[in-house]
C-alpha cells in the first residue's frame, strides 16, 4: 500500500503501463497543471485528495483514506479519456457514440481491476437510466 505520493506515482505508472495509457493522462502529484488536469494530494491525516482545477478554480475535490478508491478515480478518468479517443477513431454512423465509448472504458478498467470495471458498469447503468441510448440522434 502506498504511504507517500512517490509510492503512489509508481503504482499509477505500473497500472498505466498495463493499458498503455499515455503519461499525459496521468495525474500530477501535489501540484496542479490547471486546465482540468487532475492532481493528487496527501494530507497528514492519511487522506488522499483527488483534485481537478480549471482556470484557477477548484472544480472537484474527492477525499478518501482508501487507496483502492483513489486508484479507481484516477483510472476512471484515464480510461474515459482513452475511450473517447478510441470512439472517435471507430465511430459507427447512426449509433449513439456512448455504446462504443462505455464498452471501451469498461474493457480497459477490467484489465486493471474487475471491481473497478463493475463500478463503472454501474455508473454507466445509472447514466443510461436517465439518458438512454438514442441511436436515431446520431
Amino acid at each position: 500500500m502506498a504511504k507517500s505520493l512517490a509510492e503512489l506515482e509508481k503504482i499509477v505508472e505500473k497500472l498505466a503501463a498495463i493499458i498503455e495509457a499515455p503519461a499525459s493522462l496521468l495525474p500530477t502529484y501535489e501540484r496542479s497543471l490547471d486546465g482540468a488536469h487532475p492532481h493528487v494530494e496527501a494530507d497528514l491525516a492519511g487522506m488522499w485528495h483527488y483534485v481537478i482545477v480549471e482556470r484557477g478554480q477548484e472544480l472537484e475535490r474527492k477525499a478518501t483514506g482508501d487507496l483502492d478508491d483513489l486508484l479507481y478515480w484516477i483510472f476512471a478518468n484515464v480510461t474515459f479519456s482513452m475511450a473517447v479517443k478510441y470512439e472517435g477513431k471507430t465511430r459507427v454512423s447512426g449509433q449513439d457514440f456512448r455504446r462504443i465509448m462505455f464498452q471501451k472504458q469498461e474493457e480497459l478498467l477490467g484489465k486493471l481491476n474487475e471491481n473497478w470495471q463493475r463500478r463503472e458498469v454501474e455508473e454507466h447503468r445509472l447514466i443510461l437510466e436517465k439518458h438512454p441510448f438514442d441511436d436515431k440522434q446520431f
